[in-house]
């Protein structure tokens, strides 16, 4: 066993409290993972405020990136050394996971949330040797080692990319760019309404550009991002906070920023039901709206029932549509031309600062926390 500095949510609405923790050898089936960074994901605090189906005490983090330090003897294709992204796990022998759509996996929410393995054991302890909860999105990175399910891992062969740069690849950053090319499509020439700019909202900004879309409008409550938006690449950006006690607002000002035309696709990335609605009435005719952010438990969405015999389509979606092993590396591609600036959003906090660095991501200081380990 090897001893491990991580970030552990003791209960429900707790601060992330700094331990040192003994991690267990791989099983025949795991890699053990060195993390050098994590990125600080909204759901990572939906964790910590107790509001997912998530034991505690837990390590949390699921936006990892490091190096694989040892592997199980039955795993292939990983050797210590090799630097990874690590992403959620998945059954992998489901239709889902099988069609290429891991994420759809029945078996998400056990896998994911469940935090411990399939037998119910955990591969970290606390000073006293009592358990804590691990496998995090096969990964709990918020600790500086973490077991992981190879499925889970990606191979990063570029060793000139930071840290910083590859963490948020796992979740946050495919989410909103797989939303715009694997669910909605967009075709060049079309225009997109994105509402929410933090990180999933800005990575569809981003994929949006690089799919060719004419024009890209932007709503937000922090101008500071709606300026980093611009600089991303939008092309029109307003307050949403600006006249938002009328029910669809922010629908209208896309409409009046359209000239009464409605826009072809829409990313939401809030989990704001009534924002949601608002990405939904922002349609023109055929239009198709992503839903991408997470609602409290019970949240409707809701939407005018003649709209939709116009052609619309609603649609959810989660961590990209895709398996991260084609989504990873295609991001990695477009930023190493040029392509996907994701560094412009990041943040970077040591391992220590992680409760620094969850007040900026509740306050909107910052759009993407990374934690250096």
């Amino acid at each position: 066993m090897d001893r491990v500095k991580a970030a552990v949510c003791r209960q429900s609405g707790d601060l992330f409290r700094l331990e040192e923790l003994t991690v267990e050898d791989p099983r025949p089936d795991e890699v053990l993972v060195r993390f050098t960074a994590a990125g600080l994901c909204h759901t990572d605090l939906e964790v910590a405020a107790g509001r997912m189906p998530t034991p505690f005490p837990v390590v949390a983090g699921h936006e990892g990136a490091g190096v694989v330090e040892a592997v199980g003897p039955a795993v292939t294709g990983f050797t210590p050394g090799d630097r990874v992204v690590a992403s959620f796990s998945f059954c992998g022998s489901c239709r889902n996971c099988l069609s290429g759509l891991p994420a759809y996996c029945p078996d998400h929410f056990p896998l994911n949330f469940g935090a411990r393995c399939a037998d119910g054991s955990v591969g970290l302890r606390d000073a006293s040797g009592e358990p804590v909860h691990d496998h995090f999105f096969g990964q709990s990175s918020f600790a500086r080692h973490g077991l992981c399910r190879p499925s889970s891992l990606i191979k990063v062969p570029d060793s000139s990319l930071s840290d910083d740069v590859l963490a948020p690849l796992g979740c946050g950053v495919i989410t909103g760019a797989g939303a715009v090319w694997n669910v909605l499509r967009v075709p060049p020439g079309s225009t997109v309404a994105v509402f929410g700019a933090g990180a999933v909202g800005l990575s569809a900004v981003m994929a949006a550009v690089v799919a060719g879309a004419s024009r890209i409008i932007v709503s937000d409550t922090h101008h500071s991002r709606l300026d980093l938006a611009a600089h991303l690449g939008a092309t029109d950006v307003f307050d949403a906070a600006d006249g938002t006690d009328a029910e669809g607002d922010g629908a209208a000002r896309v409409w009046e920023l359209t000239g009464g035309r409605g826009v072809d696709f829409s990313v939401e990335s809030t989990g704001v039901p009534e924002v949601m609605t608002q990405a939904v009435a922002a349609l023109a005719p055929l239009g198709s709206a992503a839903i991408l952010g997470v609602a409290p438990d019970g949240a409707d969405v809701r939407t005018n029932a003649f709209a939709l015999l116009e052609g619309r389509t609603v649609t959810g979606a989660i961590v990209g549509h895709q398996a991260p092993a084609v989504l990873v590396p295609r991001i990695l591609d477009l930023h190493g031309r040029g392509r996907f600036p994701l560094e412009a959003m990041i943040r970077t906090y040591p391992l220590d600062d992680i409760n620094k660095a969850v007040d900026d991501a509740r306050s909107g200081a910052v759009v993407k926390a990374v934690l250096l380990h």
